[in-house]
């Protein structure tokens, strides 16, 4: 068989139509150009080891591999609710989330052209010859040679709807995009309990997700603790409520599985307790103080000395047109007040529980 010549090649590659990386050949390697979501040629590479397919190279390594080397699809594609900080366990589940996403983003968005040669030809030096001779915009990710892209907002909005993400998941990839543009992140592991944020505080607000109607199997708690300047930093983590009856996964989107590692709820009590200790803390509604109290019942433990608050009476009193107008519940306020926050993740609604109270100050002001 004639090798090709490198002019050959790339004209090859600059007629053939892109596909998606799941079709890349499994049997065959050579050079190949890679698309991003707009349809536009970016990179030029080979699969110059001679134990390496086009579908490995492709789909399985520039599509899934690490964010910080040459698996440009990872590399480029690392961007707002598709980032991660690779190896940083304090937010591994919400980058395994995010890299999840990030990994059917570009299967269904990107896509690849390939030019399969003999095992015989020097496809590292047709390689690089190609690439020499290619317009600029064919290897504008060559060598680095450009910045992650911004979130493609539309397209990620509309697979996160395709695909049906839970509210757990759409809190994770929500603060993987305050991470990613530099924000205070929100701890969420479900290794051993992070470090609390320090004060001073001028109050906090709590929520609890339940794996049950068993009001004392916690399985997430979320804890917004807002400063004397307003700000707020929340702190959530999963809770391993040792219980094999997951009724509430469908709604939160928290399973056994998730959870298999993180603390018991008598860690977090007793890790918390002394940050809140005598504090005011705000639930919305009784039903997280009435969670706290059945598992300290569960535990044999008195509950907490913490002063509860109902930011549900404080919603009554600041919007009052809003009863039997859609009511003071979470869903009802995040509609009247604006608020950006992801339902039944105990870290957003604790967020959002203590920006009730906030705004509601500021409108008595």
């Amino acid at each position: 068989m004639n090798i090709p010549t490198a002019a050959e090649i790339l004209e090859a590659l600059s007629l053939a139509q892109p596909r998606p990386t799941s079709e890349t050949p499994r049997d065959s390697r050579g050079i190949y150009g890679l698309f991003d979501h707009s349809g536009v040629f970016r990179y030029i590479g080979s699969t110059s080891s001679a134990n390496e397919t086009f579908y490995k190279r492709i789909h399985q390594r520039h599509r899934t591999g690490s964010e910080t080397t040459s698996h440009y699809f990872s590399r480029m594609y690392n961007t707002g609710r598709m980032w991660r900080l690779r190896n940083d366990p304090a937010t591994k589940l919400d980058g395994d989330i995010a890299k999840a996403l990030r990994n059917t983003f570009i299967a269904r968005n990107c896509g690849a052209v390939c030019f399969p040669l003999p095992d015989h030809a020097p496809i590292a030096r047709l390689e690089a010859e190609v690439i020499a001779m290619a317009p600029s915009h064919m290897v504008a990710w060559n060598r680095n040679g450009m910045e992650a892209y911004e979130e493609p907002t539309r397209l990620v909005d509309a697979l996160i709807e395709d695909l049906g993400m839970s509210p757990f998941e759409r809190a994770a990839i929500r603060r993987q995009r305050t991470r990613f543009y530099g924000n205070a992140p929100a701890v969420e592991t479900p290794g051993p309990i992070q470090t609390l944020p320090t004060g001073p505080f001028k109050f906090f607000a709590i929520d609890v997700e339940t794996a049950n109607n068993d009001r004392g199997s916690i399985c997430q708690l979320g804890l917004a603790c807002v400063r004397p300047d307003d700000t707020i930093e929340t702190w959530v983590t999963l809770v391993d409520p040792q219980t094999d009856c997951w009724t509430f996964t469908g709604l939160h989107g928290i399973s056994g599985e998730m959870v298999r590692g993180a603390p018991t709820i008598s860690t977090i009590l007793e890790d918390i307790d002394g940050l809140l200790s005598g504090q005011t803390v705000y639930q919305h509604s009784g039903f997280d103080r009435s969670a706290v109290r059945a598992a300290c019942s569960s535990l044999g433990r008195p509950e907490p000395a913490w002063n509860w608050r109902d930011s549900v009476g404080v919603a009554r009193r600041a919007w009052p047109e809003l009863s039997g107008n859609g009511g003071h519940g979470l869903a009802a306020l995040k509609a009247h007040l604006g608020l950006q926050f992801e339902h039944h993740d105990a870290g957003e609604d604790a967020r959002a529980a203590a920006q009730v109270v906030l705004l509601s100050e500021r409108k008595r002001a």
